[in-house]
């Protein structure tokens, strides 16, 4: 298939700039794969999709503060860092920006001389390696003084409530973005869920900025995607492969918890505990082996995310859904409403 099969016309004002006032109040569309039907509720209803044989599983991944800013200690000259990966103790891949002022050797002072880094080296994708030093025990501690949530480009209005760019479950620091198919739950919505007698397991995708990178190739199979480091404990194993047994559905919340387990069936060839780093690209073709059916937002077009719903929905009906969200006014993207793909 070609990429540029993915595009859809997405008036700009469509694009959601900041969450809905609650978080289960924002819109679902449901979408049945197998007629292409679309009903329209609102995502708080998605209590009355559920079945008691299902399980629910969600990434419990917490989004880093990764946007910090430095001083360059030399000309005073200001550059912006967002973490990316960390390859050691106290050393991270970053992208720097503008990066012409970030050079080998170059130290640049965080915060209120809080923690001071140097780049140690730049890579051939033009991220920069950064070491930092500080006096604090915790450098988490010190990212949530100093650091700002890394919102998506598509996003210009600043965040009020840096919480409402975590889901209410995230206890695992380490994305540099979020899984936001999870944004829309509360604890009352998830207990509700529970009580019918839902099962929840959790996993956890780091999610990387790959996720945002466009797709430059022009035929989809030559795309290569980012690799990003993933965790399915024995619990959670445990629990998928009981609701399978037993006739449930695995319902994959967001895009990231359908990679990761459709990752671990790649990997061990069967339903169990696994982790490591995945570059898993699931697009039109793929056969999916874990996953039942799908919680996702409205994605960018020409994305890896749009491909991987086309390729779980069926490409028509996906594109088919899509545009009749544009019609519909739903809004898009992170902060964007949701769709449950049955």
């Amino acid at each position: 298939m070609k990429t540029e099969d993915f595009f859809y016309d997405l008036p700009k004002e469509l694009i959601a700039q900041e969450p809905a006032k609650k978080r289960d109040h924002s819109r679902l569309m449901i979408l049945d794969k197998n007629t292409g039907e679309i009903f329209h509720k609102n995502f708080y209803d998605i209590v009355d999709e559920l079945m008691p044989e299902d399980c629910l599983v969600l990434n419990d991944s917490r989004v880093l503060p990764a946007r910090i800013f430095g001083k360059k200690k030399e000309t005073g000259a200001i550059v912006e860092f967002l973490l990316l990966n960390k390859i050691a103790e106290n050393i991270w891949e970053t992208l720097a920006g503008p990066g012409k002022k970030a050079k080998p050797r170059d130290v640049f002072i965080f915060g209120d001389e809080v923690m001071r880094g140097e780049i140690l080296n730049v890579k051939s994708d033009g991220n920069r390696i950064i070491k930092f030093f500080y006096n604090e025990s915790n450098f988490f501690s010190i990212l949530a003084k100093i650091g700002q949530m890394p919102l998506p480009h598509y996003i210009t209005q600043k965040l009020k409530d840096k919480e409402r760019y975590q889901t209410v479950y995230s206890r695992e620091l380490g994305s540099a973005a979020a899984p936001t198919a999870g944004l829309h739950f509360t604890n009352e919505l998830l207990e509700k869920i529970k009580s019918k007698g839902v099962k929840l397991g959790f996993v956890t995708l780091h999610v990387g900025l790959g996720t945002f990178r466009p797709v430059k190739v022009k035929n989809v199979s030559e795309h290569k995607m980012h690799s990003e480091h993933y965790e399915i404990p024995k619990n959670t194993a445990k629990l998928i492969l009981e609701t399978k047994n037993n006739g449930g559905r695995i319902i994959s919340v967001g895009t990231t918890s359908c990679r990761t387990l459709e990752s671990m069936y790649k990997k061990e060839k069967k339903i169990t505990d696994s982790s490591g780093w995945t570059d898993i690209f699931i697009y039109p073709g793929y056969k999916f082996k874990v996953v039942d059916a799908l919680i996702t937002n409205f994605h960018l077009p020409e994305s890896t995310l749009i491909m991987l719903v086309s390729a779980f929905a069926g490409y028509q009906n996906t594109m088919n859904a899509y545009h009749e969200a544009v019609a519909k006014s739903y809004r898009f993207f992170s902060f964007g409403d949701a769709m449950f793909i049955r």
